[in-house]
């Protein structure tokens, strides 16, 4: 058995090997033009180091945050919208208010089909599912020689009310396939995300349209390029909910993919979280380009079905497109090891968000890249060392690093020595992650004192004690092969696919039989796509439902039990939601009637319990020493620096660096760090 997974990312491309002998990892730099190119790079290296061939894997996992690019850089295919006649503005009317209502220069995102190819259609269906009018055939043939003549590559048909009845939105689509051939992607807002609110389902449709195309040639070139190679094996793709998926379905849904990396780094987290025990955890992502945050609770991470991408406005929640997929509910902050450090215009010190990424990358890395970086920083400092960076994959020119930073920080702050204002760069992105971390904690009312901080990705380590003190956190916890952790949680995660339906009904109102036989026909749906990879007995079901007071728009989400059950749980639904809504918001509404939202069903496969030892020996050495720059007291401090193989259950008190092929774990003062007994590191801080 060889499964591999592959976590294509804006720096970095991890490749992680799963035997019987354990787990066996390698980092290379992303290639942008043409990303696929890294990842095959990365698996030779590997498959060499492991004297073994592409027919000897069984699986291959990918996640890749290609979909993403394509929304944010508009690199996406020549897309038209087909909706109801008189609603193609809908798209840029948005919700009819502003994001910010005192900022005078906002900017609103372009949608993704302009005016001139969203077409109206005279057809409409009602609120309750009913047929006023419905589409004339030449009509929509009509619409097809428009499409022909603008040379469309895809089509996204929604409809007013089509999560009702959807019978206009396949009736229009089967025509215009029959009309367009296969070359063009046609896709229905009902499929992709089948739930009210027109606005949020239009753009879903949307931007599934407007990505599918350069998934699909990307993801059947993949496949192309591993086969030729010899692979014979299931490739499969992580969802943005921490689920994985087949090909086919990646292809049909490319829009379920856009934090499929930053998931797999929550995935691991959940994993390592239930192993340790830490019922509250946060999670802190950070790789070469961003930082991403979850809250996780007694080893299940939060989740959401509302999305936003490709903000336009100083990335400002609400300046993005919105998407209704499942995903974890993550914080993403422009604060990597890429992440550029200026000066701004009133003479203040600016980390982030724009990122060197991995071409030019870093000025050490000795690309082209001429700007200081985070990853520049931490060389000045000595947080880091240049010998066996990336686990020897790149080599660096340290000396280029200082040069950087005097250049764009130290001089234009007036300062006498570089080192200061390096570690300053370093610290303003700390406090940049803590704070994004307290404010999510704020809005989902939890006291981020009082969980543990699990880190990954290769800076997460690097940071993880300094962002832990800003937060009043005492334990941290660096997983093993933490540096690589997104494609270690890819080999976690579980084949999962979740749907949704609307049901916007108070509770008294609710036809209970006509509803309990929707849910069960979503199950039976959910249940077949995760089969198309599972053995039906491997699969378990879960139902969530989502709810407010009637007139307001704070949905929250109760879980259900599932199958048979489903009907009489509906009984059981008030107590829960006030309980929930009291916890939420400190107090409940009397005399508010209780509104079902919607039902959302899931099935996923049930994973067996998995160790994550990894059997890689590394001989012990020597500890030696290293003096790095301390903030704090504006000198030199020395730490001892010993290999992570050599870390046993006793404690070492800090100042300590340990260090391993995929990152670093600095160990700061106050601080110890011990090894638990299945290898994950444990820094725990002292109560003075």
């Amino acid at each position: 058995m060889l499964r591999l997974a592959i976590d294509i990312g804006g720096t970095f491309t991890d490749v992680v090997a799963e035997t019987p002998t354990g787990l066996f990892s390698v980092k290379v730099l992303t290639t942008p033009q043409s990303p696929e190119l890294g990842a095959l790079d990365g698996v030779c290296c590997l498959l060499e180091e492991l004297n073994l061939t592409f027919g000897d894997i069984t699986t291959i996992i990918h996640g890749t945050t290609l979909a993403t690019n394509a929304l944010i850089e508009r690199k996406g295919a020549r897309t038209a919208f087909v909706t109801t006649a008189g609603f193609r503005d809908v798209l840029e009317m948005r919700y009819e208010k502003r994001f910010d209502q005192y900022a005078l220069d906002i900017q609103m995102p372009e949608p993704l089909v302009p005016r001139p190819l969203r077409l109206g259609l005279n057809e409409r269906i009602l609120a309750d599912g009913s047929v006023l009018a419905a589409p004339q055939d030449d009509e929509i043939d009509q619409l097809a020689a428009r499409l022909k003549s603008e040379k469309i590559e895809a089509v996204a048909v929604g409809f007013l009310h089509s999560y009702r009845n959807a019978s206009h939105e396949t009736y229009v689509s089967e025509r215009l396939r029959a009309l367009l051939g296969d070359d063009v992607t046609i896709c229905q807002s009902a499929e992709v995300a089948g739930e009210i609110r027109e606005y949020e389902r239009f753009s879903t449709v949307c931007a599934n349209a407007y990505v599918r195309p350069v998934m699909a040639r990307y993801l059947q070139q993949l496949q192309t390029q591993l086969q030729n190679r010899g692979f014979g094996g299931s490739l499969l793709m992580m969802l943005s909910g921490g689920g994985l998926t087949t090909l086919e379905q990646a292809v049909r849904f490319p829009i379920r993919l856009l934090e499929s990396g930053p998931a797999g780094g929550v995935a691991l987290a959940a994993h390592v979280a239930r192993e340790v025990g830490s019922n509250k955890t946060l999670s802190l992502d950070i790789g070469g380009t961003t930082a991403k945050i979850c809250f996780i609770e007694n080893g299940l991470p939060k989740t959401t079905r509302k999305f936003e991408v490709a903000r336009a406005w100083r990335d400002v929640k609400g300046s993005g497109l919105p998407v209704r997929i499942p995903t974890v509910e993550l914080v993403e902050i422009g604060a990597g090891g890429g992440s550029i450090a200026s000066i701004d215009s009133l003479g203040r010190l600016k980390v982030g968000p724009k990122s060197a990424s991995s071409d030019p990358g870093p000025a050490a890395y000795n690309r082209g890249g001429t700007e200081a970086t985070i990853t520049d920083s931490h060389l000045t400092v000595g947080n880091i060392s240049a010998n066996g960076f990336a686990g020897g994959m790149i080599e660096l020119a340290p000396e280029r690093a200082p040069i950087a930073i005097a250049k764009h920080v130290q001089h234009p702050m007036g300062l006498d020595k570089v080192e200061p204002a390096a570690a300053g760069i370093i610290e303003l992105a700390d406090e940049t992650m803590a704070n994004a971390a307290r404010v999510h904690g704020i809005e989902l009312g939890l006291d981020v004192a009082s969980f543990d901080l699990l880190v990954s990705g290769g800076g997460g380590a690097l940071h993880a004690a300094r962002i832990a003190e800003k937060l009043g956190i005492r334990r941290v916890i660096v997983p093993q092969n933490a540096g690589v952790g997104s494609a270690v949680g890819f080999l976690r995660s579980p084949v999962a696919f979740e749907s949704a339906i609307s049901v916007i009904s108070t509770l008294d109102a609710i036809d209970r039989e006509a509803l309990t036989e929707r849910v069960h026909q979503q199950i039976a749906y959910v249940r077949s796509i995760v089969a198309e990879a599972v053995r039906s007995e491997r699969i378990t079901t879960s139902i969530q439902a989502e709810m407010r007071y009637q007139g307001q728009g704070l949905e929250l989400f109760i879980d259900l039990p599932n199958g048979e059950d489903f009907a009489a749980s509906l009984s059981q639904l008030e107590a829960v939601f006030v309980e929930r809504y009291k916890a939420l918001v400190g107090f409940d509404l009397q005399n508010i009637p209780i509104e079902l939202v919607s039902i959302s069903v899931s099935a996923r496969e049930a994973l067996q319990p998995t160790s994550m030892t990894d059997q890689q020996t590394v001989t012990p050495q020597d500890a030696q020493t290293r003096d790095i720059y301390d903030l704090k007291t504006k000198d030199h401090l020395n730490y001892t620096v010993m290999d992570r193989s050599a870390l046993n259950g006793s404690f070492i008190d800090g100042p300590t660096v340990i260090s391993e092929p995929q990152t670093t774990t600095l160990v700061r003062p106050g601080w110890n760090v011990h090894s638990s007994e299945i290898g994950h590191l444990v820094l725990e801080r002292s109560l003075s």
